[in-house]
């Protein structure tokens, strides 16, 4: 169940930042909508790097539709500095 509270609530900010973990972030209101997320440095990095992957493999799946040259394996894992 999500954690949601009202941004007011951060007066007293080690109340709200105890209830944060991994997996467990803290939804704030203002005005009875959605305002902030407040999450766990990891689950931030997780989501950055899901982002970056995503773009990435989107960036691959453009260059298969419009017939740009393919990477061999060398030049992959040189890339990659494998």
């Amino acid at each position: 169940m999500p954690n949601i509270k009202p941004v007011s609530d951060l007066r007293n900010y080690n109340d709200v930042l105890k209830d944060i973990s991994v997996g467990n972030p803290v939804f704030l209101t203002k005005n009875g909508r959605g305002k902030f997320a407040i999450l766990d440095i990891e689950d931030y990095e997780k989501s950055q790097a899901t982002i970056k992957l995503l773009s990435k493999l989107m960036e691959a799946e453009k260059a298969i539709k419009t017939g740009e040259e393919w990477l061999t394996e060398e030049q992959v894992k040189k890339n990659l500095g494998v």
